[in-house]
């Protein structure tokens, strides 16, 4: 899961596995696989670096055998 923020400030986490697509338009606008779209305070460019690091995470707990 990754942290994001709410245009209304709320703060969120959000299951990576839900989003299909992230744009720019001006706002930072999450669609989700159930057809439903999420607009967040972060870039797309800090959307996308939460995912990556969020993907490392994961590597690392895999090859070090952690649960």
């Amino acid at each position: 899961m990754i942290a994001l923020t709410r245009m209304d400030g709320t703060r969120i986490s959000l299951n990576v596995d839900r989003i299909e697509s992230v744009e720019r338009v001006p706002e930072t606008m999450l669609r989700l696989i159930d057809g439903r779209s999420l607009m967040v305070r972060e870039t797309l460019d800090e959307v996308v670096s939460a995912f990556k690091q969020w993907q490392r995470e994961i590597a690392n707990h895999a090859f070090a055998g952690t649960p």
